[in-house]
């Protein structure tokens, strides 16, 4: 049985499941306490595939999908993780890196015999619908699992994922902060937020060579969304503006923007797959780029609170360096 997890996150379920795996896959040992202890241990979340009963405290979490890298960011220390990006990695704190590369990777291909052989006592999971289906009742024979779909807003998903893991608070310690980010950059770059037309380029790894292009996706929709700076967008039921790649020879036209915000690594410099864009004459002679109104933003995730905060840090960093207008 194959699933091919969107977003370039491959999850594929082994077919087979065995009647001693069925039997011991479960991981229940609540025949030997009485039936109010078991209940005092366990509590209800609700999700996307409904309301499921979850260990009070869980201790051996399993993540697949999307779910790795927001339960370890608040935290969390899963047992068994799906396979992520090495740029992903790359972009993690130096510990929440430790924590992800100690749990057993489950790779692309989630054999569900070694992914029981880890006694979880919870799983959790997001992923397309349609693949959560043909998976969900032998995730269920394992351990609890609670499944979000692809459309759950990053903010939704963090709410569950606390909830679920027992980690709220330090969901509660991040929405803090995330708050703080937004009063102060609310407060401190009130005319730039007002006044400033931006655009937000970008390019990835699958770029073709000569192509860049403008990026509405990613961290720049907590820029649009909860910070209120004024970038580009598709129109409503459009495909986003940064599925079309456009030629450098368009660069030129970035000119007809006041700022212009483009991503750079945790050390400010401009990231491998965008330095080609930088390297070019035509971005050196833009208005924006020769006035110092060209700023580079880190962007190390945009699906949890934490790394959301750390873009803010960055946003906040790169309009303070903006030079005032004459």
């Amino acid at each position: 049985m194959t699933m091919t997890l969107t977003r370039g996150r491959g999850v594929v379920l082994a077919a087979a499941l065995s009647a001693a795996l069925v039997l011991t896959g479960c991981g229940s040992d609540s025949g030997d306490k009485d039936s109010s202890t078991a209940a005092a241990a366990t509590r209800t979340v609700k999700a996307d595939n409904g309301t499921i009963q979850v260990p009070a405290d869980p201790q051996r979490v399993v993540t697949i999908g999307n779910t790795g890298l927001p339960f370890v960011d608040m935290g969390g220390k899963p047992v068994g993780v799906t396979k992520v990006r090495d740029s992903e990695l790359g972009r993690l704190p130096a510990d929440q890196r430790a924590t992800f590369e100690k749990a057993t990777n489950l790779g692309d291909e989630v054999d569900l015999e070694k992914l029981a052989d880890l006694k979880p006592d919870l799983i959790l999971v997001q992923i397309p619908d349609a693949e959560f289906k043909e998976m969900e009742q032998k995730l269920g024979t394992v351990a609890p699992t609670v499944f979000w779909g692809l459309d759950t807003e990053w903010k939704a998903l963090a709410e569950g994922l606390a909830e679920a893991g027992n980690v709220t608070s330090a969901l509660s310690k991040q929405k803090t902060e995330f708050e703080r980010y937004l009063t102060k950059i609310n407060q401190q770059h009130a005319d730039t937020i007002k006044s400033t037309k931006f655009v937000n380029v970008d390019r990835y790894a699958s770029s073709d060579p000569g192509t860049f292009v403008i990026a509405d996706i990613g961290c720049v929709e907590i820029a649009q969304s909860d910070v209120g700076l004024n970038f580009p967008k598709a129109a409503e039921g459009a495909d986003p503006l940064a599925y079309a790649a456009l030629p450098f020879e368009q660069i030129a036209g970035l000119s007809k923007y006041d700022a212009i915000t483009y991503p750079v690594d945790a050390e400010g410099h401009p990231t491998a797959t965008f330095a080609p864009v930088v390297e070019t004459n035509t971005w050196k002679a833009l208005p924006a780029v020769t006035s110092g109104h060209a700023v580079g933003v880190f962007c190390p995730g945009n699906n949890s609170y934490g790394a959301v905060n750390r873009y803010l840090n960055s946003l906040d960093h790169a309009l303070a360096s903006l030079p005032a207008k004459k």
